[in-house]
């Protein structure tokens, strides 16, 4: 893989290669596709978000398409969020449209219709049910409703136009109200905007074709097409053809790929979802229609791109999350600097969960993503030398920004590889993306010349000697004592050793203690090597998608390979484990542990270990699990020995990352801390 990044541009002659949309050219295959950062619902927020679209702008991507805005009220994600529908909204647009422009980017307004997934009372949908995934029950549209939203979108585009918008993308994907219009789960009507297949798709049909005659000719409409639904009664293949081929017929010029409902229980974006997972559905379309069509979900890597466009599964692909891990990530592919390309590893922890949570967006990888006229790194005004202690998330981070801004950096780490609790995760199966920060890392420190000492351990004593201005302590953490009776029994491993592979693990293991390192566990001693994640037949067999098509929404029974272990995942805390994984990724370990046959248990009291087990109390019945080994999870506590040394020594020390603060092994904290430190120094 390495060897293909550090090639040229020439690399890659399919993702670079011009795009004509008849009324004008796109200079590459890449659309930066919509993703809601929290910065589109207030004007004032404006001037950010102008700023976050210029600089993907700068760096080379074809095209952009903004976070969903409503074409009215009923259509709101949530009470007074993002909304294009009256004439005053126009001006404050301009200046995103005009940042983008005089970048040198187009740029292209999503229309998103929330319907029943609208989070306030006032949402309306093709009929009166409630979706599972919010608490309001929508109001069923009438047909003058229906009527009236469908000139909403009309509206909205040509506001957007008059935006300085290139174009628009109608949502019509995703579980929305357009998708709502499709599927007889959420379309009971019996009027002509449902009943038949030919009913149902009347609602997007009209929508394309007003937009059409309100922007004219020579204006993008993309309109984002769900090919598959991954919800029980829903569309057909045959009716998604049909769809499409009146999208086209209608006036759209791009059609985008929407992969499942956000109410489905298949994962289509985590990192567990192997790359470019979903690219053959988009190949099945292509010979259905004329217009070019734009594949998407876990395409990160420009080789990646590349394979799908060459095999020819799309024309065009889209990538939302690795834009906001790296704003320059096509000037670097196309300059032949793929291996500087700053990775999206799909864990959501700062994008996705931040929208969910009401947060702005930010990236784990890239803190400066939708913080870019806040986080803002500038070259220092006089070289200092610093020292930096731990070559984990926050060390690696903290030395590359300081390296960067023109300091000099010498970097110490006491194992024989950067990468701290990284160097850990990509072991577990559905991890392996986390190789791609070493790839990145290793790259960066040799680029900007850092002073790089593996395998040595810094001393108080020597850091004084070589006379640092200051020293960067990112010494990480040390694991919690469980104070568990019998606990240096020979069966008992901590984490790092049982997901190191140096010792050998038997076949019924118990896991004190259910957060993310406990999860992480379980999923490595549960799961076959290699992991499903790195064979798309394998994975979509796994998680039941039926890629035949034999089954409406693409639904199969899931084909689940055993595990090789039997495994308990325990818990102190009463209440179900892993409740407190983060929200758009811990439903998916819960659900794989559950089909592995993990015993999942909270409430747990640990009596002792002994040669006969593990001796628990739960729910006060004393029991002992049989086990062959007891893996230790239960917490860690901050190492802050050198750093206090040195305090006392009277060097100027700061300390970041889990030798600040230990829980869960926070590194979109740390990276975070560690980049607003090293601006600031």
């Amino acid at each position: 893989m390495l060897a293909a990044m550090t090639m040229p541009d020439s690399a890659f002659p399919h993702l670079f290669a011009p795009l004509d949309l008849g009324f004008c050219a796109l200079p590459n295959r890449v659309l930066m596709g919509s993703m809601h950062t929290g910065l589109e619902d207030h004007a004032r927020d404006f001037g950010k978000l102008a700023e976050y679209f210029a600089a993907r702008a700068r760096g080379g991507v074809g095209l952009m398409v903004t976070g969903g805005f409503s074409p009215n009220v009923a259509g709101w994600l949530k009470p007074f969020s993002s909304r294009l529908s009256s004439r005053w909204q126009v001006a404050p647009h301009r200046r995103i449209t005009d940042a983008v422009h005089a970048a040198g980017g187009r740029i292209c307004l999503q229309i998103l219709h929330a319907g029943r997934y609208g989070y306030h009372p006032l949402s309306v949908a093709p009929s009166r049910i409630k979706s599972p995934i919010t608490p309001f029950t929508p109001r069923a549209l009438s047909d003058s409703g229906v009527e009236r939203t469908i000139r909403a979108f009309a509206r909205c585009a040509g506001l957007a136009r008059d935006a300085g918008y290139d174009g628009v993308e109608i949502m019509g994907s995703e579980g929305y109200l357009i998708n709502q219009f499709l599927a007889e789960r959420s379309n009971r009507r019996t009027d002509r905007w449902g009943g038949s297949a030919d009913n149902r798709m009347r609602f997007p049909v009209e929508i394309v074709r007003r937009v059409r005659e309100a922007v004219g000719q020579d204006f993008i409409i993309i309109y984002r097409l769900s090919m598959l639904d991954l919800v029980e009664r829903a569309q057909a293949w045959d009716e998604i053809v049909a769809l499409a081929r009146q999208v086209e017929a209608a006036g759209a010029t791009l059609i985008n790929t929407g992969i499942g409902w956000h109410e489905a229980r298949i994962p289509t974006i985590v990192t567990s979802v192997p790359r470019a997972g979903f690219t053959w559905v988009t190949r099945r379309m292509k010979e259905h229609v004329r217009i070019p069509l734009v594949t998407t979900n876990r395409i990160n890597m420009p080789e990646v791109a590349e394979s799908v466009l060459a095999r020819g599964d799309a024309d065009m692909v889209s990538m939302a999350r690795p834009l906001l891990a790296d704003p320059a990530w096509a000037a670097k592919a196309r300059a032949g600097r793929a291996a500087a390309i700053n990775p999206c590893i799909a864990c959501n922890q700062a994008c996705l969960d931040h929208v969910f949570e009401n947060r702005r967006a930010s990236c784990l990888m890239n803190p400066r993503a939708c913080f870019e006229t806040e986080l803002v790194a500038t070259p220092a005004r006089q070289a200092r030398r610093y020292a930096v202690v731990g070559a984990g998330p926050a060390g690696l981070t903290a030395a590359i920004t300081l390296a960067q801004r023109g300091h000099a950096v010498a970097l110490y780490e006491q194992a024989d590889a950067i990468g701290g609790q990284f160097n850990l995760a990509r072991r577990i199966p559905g991890k392996e993306e986390y190789d791609e920060p070493m790839r990145y890392w290793n790259h960066m420190l040799a680029e900007l010349g850092v002073e790089v000492h593996l395998g040595a351990r810094a001393d108080a004593g020597m850091l004084q000697a070589r006379q640092f201005d200051a020293v960067i302590v990112a010494t990480g953490v040390t694991p919690r004592d469980p104070r568990i009776p019998g606990q240096d029994h020979p069966m008992v491993l901590d984490y790092h050793d049982a997901v190191a592979g140096d010792r050998e693990i038997g076949r019924r293991v118990a896991i004190v203690g259910a957060g993310g390192i406990g999860f992480d566990v379980a999923e490595f001693l549960t799961q076959p090597s290699p992991s499903p994640t790195t064979d798309i037949a394998r994975w979509t067999r796994e998680w039941g998608v039926d890629t035949s098509f034999a089954h409406r929404g693409g639904l199969d029974k899931p084909e689940i390979e055993p595990s090789p272990r039997e495994v308990w995942l325990l818990q102190r805390t009463p209440g179900r484990p892993g409740r407190r994984l983060n929200k758009t990724t811990g439903w998916v370990h819960r659900a794989a542990l559950k089909d592995k046959g993990v015993k999942m248990l909270g409430g747990v009291t640990y009596e002792r270990i002994d040669d006969t087990g593990l001796h628990v109390t739960i729910e006060g019945e004393p029991q002992t699990l049989a086990v062959d080994n007891v893996v230790i999870c239960a917490g860690q506590v901050s190492n802050r020995t050198l750093a206090d040394e040195l305090e006392a020594l009277g060097i100027t020390v700061h300390v970041i990352g889990g030798a600040d603060v230990a829980a869960e092994l926070d590194a979109k904290r740390a990276i975070r801390q560690a980049t607003a430190l090293a601006d600031a120094l």
